[in-house]
């Protein structure tokens, strides 16, 4: 009697071995076939590959797989197409958690490189920027209270129309404004962009401290012949992704001190708030510094006119070394982005999806230079010329 015929017949023989203790028991005679195959697959499982080694790939000459392929294509795409629709909030917050996953990671390569475990590494610079965010919540909370102890004061200036903000509340109805429940709508955005600014960085802590097998697990999607050259293109990019984050902050810092020694020495008020809200403005490309610098003007004309133009012309000097001195020695050597396509990308990420779409805008662009580089260009230029 054959193997075969011993599986089929004994419940107790190979076949019995390959059956799944914990699926579809009691195991019988009456599976046949199945029995059979129970058979084939116990020689197949081995210590190296307990479920058997890959099979032989299907013929992709059939006419009959040709036309499923295509069809599965199709719905596969419109299925897609529909469920990155419907989760677009939460693919944006992703994107943008991978975003600050791999601006920290340099940091943390470096530590691991210095002798540092992961974990350790990963913890440190986490406590870091919870300590930065404290120290920002320490700095601007006094400020703020001082500010909410003086709100009386400020709603009875709006009903004078002698001063300032009572001649600006005559003009635009700012008390209208709050009394109308449009503040209730700006507690609740701002109530959820705190909660979306959470799962950000909650999620940005565990892909910094899984990326060595989230890189290996995305490579192993590309087919082993392309997979050199992907790993060399993918590593490229998230260099410069990383290289541009840790830059753009340590720029926003510099940004940062110089406008509180400035507005330390001019007597201007507020100057630990004026120079938080420039470092964290300045993080936003083109738009965010010159934003800054109107605020803290304005807050300096209240002094006197001079100290505001003083100001003023510290911005536009700032301005001036921050794009042809600060930012290309920080950050341009890791983007190698030209200014014209930065500028372009920072308009259409504006555009497309706002705050998130300009802090996305200058890394994004320097992936499509890369790519444009290293794949379309060497690809055109070796094609035949249909003239020869």
């Amino acid at each position: 009697m054959t193997g075969r015929d011993q599986a089929t017949t004994a419940p107790d023989g190979a076949a019995r071995r390959a059956h799944h203790d914990l699926i579809g028991q009691p195991h019988t005679e009456d599976e046949g076939p199945i029995a059979r195959a129970e058979a084939t697959a116990d020689g197949l499982s081995s210590r190296e590959h307990p479920l058997g080694r890959l099979g032989p790939p299907l013929d992709r000459r059939s006419a009959f797989l040709r036309g499923a392929a295509a069809a599965s294509g199709v719905v596969l795409i419109l299925a897609a197409s529909w469920l990155v629709y419907l989760a677009r909030s939460e693919l944006v917050l992703m994107g943008v958690a991978l975003f600050l996953a791999l601006g920290a990671e340099p940091v943390v390569s470096w530590l691991i490189r210095h002798g540092w475990p992961r974990w350790l590494g990963v913890t440190g610079v986490v406590l870091v920027g919870l300590a930065v965010a404290m120290g920002f919540v320490v700095l601007v909370g006094p400020v703020l209270a001082a500010q909410a102890d003086q709100a009386p004061a400020y709603l009875q200036a709006t009903q004078d129309q002698g001063t300032l903000i009572g001649r600006l509340n005559a003009r635009l109805g700012l008390q209208e404004y709050l009394s109308s429940g449009q503040v209730y709508s700006v507690g609740r955005t701002v109530f959820g962009a705190l909660g979306s600014a959470v799962v950000v960085i909650v999620l940005a802590v565990y892909l910094v401290a899984d990326m060595p097998r989230i890189r290996r697990t995305a490579y192993r999607f590309v087919p082993a012949a392309r997979r050199p050259r992907a790993v060399l293109l993918g590593d490229a990019i998230a260099e410069r992704v990383g290289g541009y984050v840790l830059g753009n902050v340590l720029v926003s810092l510099v940004a940062g001190l110089s406008s509180l020694a400035v507005l330390l020495a001019l007597g201007v008020p507020y100057p630990f708030l004026l120079a938080t809200v420039v470092a964290v403005l300045d993080l936003i490309p083109v738009a965010g510094s010159v934003t800054a610098g109107i605020i803290a003007s304005l807050v300096a004309f209240t002094v006197s006119p001079a100290v505001g133009w003083a100001v003023v012309g510290f911005f536009v000097l700032y301005r001036f070394l921050e794009d042809y001195l600060i930012f290309p020695a920080i950050v341009g050597r890791v983007v190698r982005v030209p200014a014209l396509l930065t500028l372009v990308a920072v308009l259409l990420g504006g555009a497309l999806y706002g705050i998130v779409g300009v802090l996305i805008a200058i890394p994004v662009a320097a992936t499509v230079h890369l790519l444009i580089h290293e794949i379309v260009f060497p690809r055109l230029d070796t094609v035949s010329d249909p003239a020869r």
